[in-house]
């Protein structure tokens, strides 16, 4: 490695490549990513994709024609049945049987794809993408070894070929994530999977943060172990972190909109709000440098529109206190800058639930909310082109009348009243009687009873859908919120607003120092910043190893718990008493339809009465042939085969050949014919013969 005097030379020496070079250099010690171009996968991606193949053909042949979702999605389903999930299980073979999930999935996003490409089979398409789904959800929760599970098939990152180039490698945590796979996300060992990873028992590699490896601290009782600052990288110790900073950042806006300044000057709650303010940009900004697009999300939107709507506020402040000397212009940008900072109040309580959503209640609202949303893209659409037209049909007639476009704030207002339902329709008669009015009542028309209705109508369809699968829906939301703490990983974990400290300590210290002695500064650092935090947490962590402790002596999972019903184990034998062969006869069988089960039984009862009736068919032939035999007084003549042949030989020696004659030819050539032969020779008088 270049010293560090040579590396600043090369600046100036070398020329622009140099330079280039220099600076991404540097660009790399002040923002360390960990980006996935530059993780490998685990298996090679052209055996990925002859897996996904395999896959794609399977659920082809299972699903030739559009059935019913509910055939598909229901428990013991005759489509997806046991041996057709083990034919997908051996798609990969023994030595990737790992990937067969992952495939499962990229499977899923063909077949959306071709959903949206061929309209002719959407259906079909969206049910083969449904039984991807159920097969993949099947095979996670039917894997026994959980430790398998977690490392190899969930978290374990794959890629395949498009275009004979391997895409960006990911798991199927991610995988799920991205494409909303609710029916995969809803079973039980991915949850579990989210679960550890939520708790931290699931860390990211300090030498490869795409790895994920069980954390060895995990049943140490010793209180000063966990009070390392590297358990700050759990996300639910960054979600409580942040969910405090929030709420400080909240009592800094209160203070500073509460206590307007009229001199201007940035009193000490604005100073501690706008550097808030700019660790939250530098964090957003971060987090899209190091995880791509796919971080990207309502919260992030709403973010950016509150850090906006701030930053145009200082700006404005600063701008009333260069013109200070001048009060009145002094006096208005100071006022604006206080009416701008106080218009974003409900942005900055409504920017609480960002952090509340790990609960179910609020969880299950915002998901409500979020998909309500994304429906009214819709009416907004339609809304956005019916303004436009009318809009353009008063202007018209308003320069008609008096070639001046003087009333244009006028229309606008009148149109916004009509959207709120409240219209005035005075003042339209002055826009070239009576084709103004009559514009007006259409927009209102239009408005208030076509699409009004029509956003009712989506509000309501979105909230069955997402109340019928409202579980699923949260437990999907909790993933992502997951998600977006490990898809980012930092070596250091600096939350906003202490992401300030890690850039300058980065800047002044990383490019210089020797890493050892960066990362001990920067534990340092951290371990006073977190010093709080970290006593509170290590308490939690101290109290779980108890609990994981006395979890594995019982033989159970780690994060097993003892219920109500789990306490009580004295003088209680079910086997003995014979309570379980009494429920082993009384349980009902849920697995086929009772029709089948009729069926079945009524195909028993045939085969018994076919039995039946062959038993008695062979007994009283064999009696038939007994009495019979006994009548005529003769006893069945029984040979030795031996005897037999030596017989039949005899007979073929003393036999005469009569191949020669014409008779014996006739004979032989057409028996039918020497048989009529014969029996004209016994004709009566009333016939001839030869």
């Amino acid at each position: 490695m270049p010293s560090t005097w040579n590396r600043i030379t090369s600046f100036f020496a070398n020329g622009t490549t140099s330079r280039r070079v220099w600076l991404h250099e540097e660009e790399r010690a002040l923002l360390p990513h960990h980006r996935n171009q530059n993780i490998a996968s685990a298996t090679p991606p052209g055996e990925v994709m002859k897996v996904c193949l395999r896959l794609r053909h399977l659920i082809r042949e299972c699903i030739p024609c559009e059935l019913e979702e509910s055939a598909i999605t229901r428990s013991h389903s005759t489509v997806i049945t046991n041996k057709v999930i083990q034919a997908a299980k051996e798609a990969g073979g023994q030595k990737y049987r790992s990937c067969v999930v992952y495939a499962l999935l990229v499977n899923m996003r063909w077949f959306k794809r071709e959903a949206i490409i061929e309209l002719w089979d959407a259906d079909l398409h969206d049910l083969r993408a449904v039984a991807c789904t159920v097969i993949a959800k099947q095979i996670i929760e039917g894997e026994e070894d959980l430790d398998y599970l977690l490392h190899h098939v969930l978290l374990r990152r794959y890629s395949f070929l498009i275009d004979q180039v391997p895409t960006a490698p990911t798991n199927v945590i991610e995988k799920a994530v991205d494409l909303h796979a609710v029916r995969v996300i809803g079973s039980s060992g991915y949850q579990k999977c989210i679960a550890y990873l939520w708790r931290g028992w699931l860390v990211q590699d300090e030498d490869d943060p795409s790895e994920f490896v069980d954390y060895k601290n995990k049943t140490n009782t010793n209180f000063l172990i966990h009070m390392d600052p590297d358990r700050m990288r759990a996300p639910r110790y960054q979600n409580a972190a942040q969910l405090l900073f929030s709420i400080i950042y909240l009592a800094l806006y209160t203070a500073a909109v509460n206590t307007a300044n009229s001199s201007g000057v940035l009193d000490g709650a604005e100073i501690a709000l706008y550097i808030f303010t700019f660790a939250y940009v530098c964090d957003e900004c971060l987090k899209y440098y190091k995880a791509g697009y796919h971080i990207l999300g309502f919260w992030n939107v709403f973010n950016f529109v509150l850090y906006s709507f701030l930053t145009v506020s200082l700006v404005l402040r600063i701008i009333g206190l260069v013109y200070r000397d001048e009060n009145a212009v002094h006096d208005k940008y100071n006022e604006l800058s206080y009416n701008l900072l106080s218009f974003v109040a409900p942005m900055f309580w409504s920017r609480l639930l960002l952090y509340f959503d790990s609960f179910r209640f609020f969880g299950a609202m915002l998901v409500v909310l979020k998909v309500m949303m994304k429906e009214s893209l819709i009416f907004f659409a339609l809304l956005i082109v019916v303004i436009i037209g009318f809009l353009q049909a008063f202007i018209g007639l308003d320069i008609a009348d008096d070639n001046i476009m003087g009333d244009t704030w006028f229309i606008i207002e009148s149109m916004l009243k009509a959207i709120m339902q409240s219209p005035e329709f005075d003042g339209f008669e002055d826009f070239g009687h009576p084709f103004g009015l009559i514009l007006y009542y259409c927009f209102t028309f239009v408005v208030m009873i076509i699409l009004l209705n029509i956003l009712i109508a989506l509000y309501n369809s979105a909230y069955e859908d997402i109340y019928d699968n409202a579980d699923d829906e949260y437990l999907a939301l909790f993933a992502q919120k997951t998600m977006q703490f490990v898809r980012a990983p930092d070596e250091n974990v600096y939350i906003a607003p202490f992401n300030l400290v890690e850039i300058i300590i980065s800047g002044l210290l990383e490019w210089w120092i020797p890493k050892s002695t960066y990362e001990f500064i920067n534990d340092c650092v951290m371990a006073f910043l977190y010093s709080p935090l970290l006593f509170v947490t290590a308490f939690f962590e101290r109290r779980d190893a108890r609990n994981i402790r006395h979890n594995r002596s019982r033989g159970e999972e780690d994060d097993d718990q003892i219920h109500e019903w789990e306490q009580f184990h004295e003088g209680l034998d079910m086997e003995a008493e014979g309570w379980t062969k009494t429920c082993e006869a009384a349980k009902p069988n849920v697995e086929d339809e009772p029709a089948v089960i009729e069926v079945r039984k009524l195909r028993a009862e045939m085969d018994e009465l076919k039995a039946m009736l062959y038993q008695l068919t062979n007994s009283k032939g064999s009696d038939d042939e007994t009495t019979t035999s006994v009548k005529s007084g003769k006893a069945p003549a029984v040979e030795d085969d031996d005897t037999q042949d030596t017989s039949e030989a005899t007979e073929a020696q003393d036999a005469p050949n009569t191949s020669a004659t014409p008779e014996a030819e006739g004979t032989s050539g057409n028996p039918k014919q020497g048989k009529n032969k014969k029996k004209n020779k016994k004709k009566g008088p009333g016939g001839s013969s030869n």
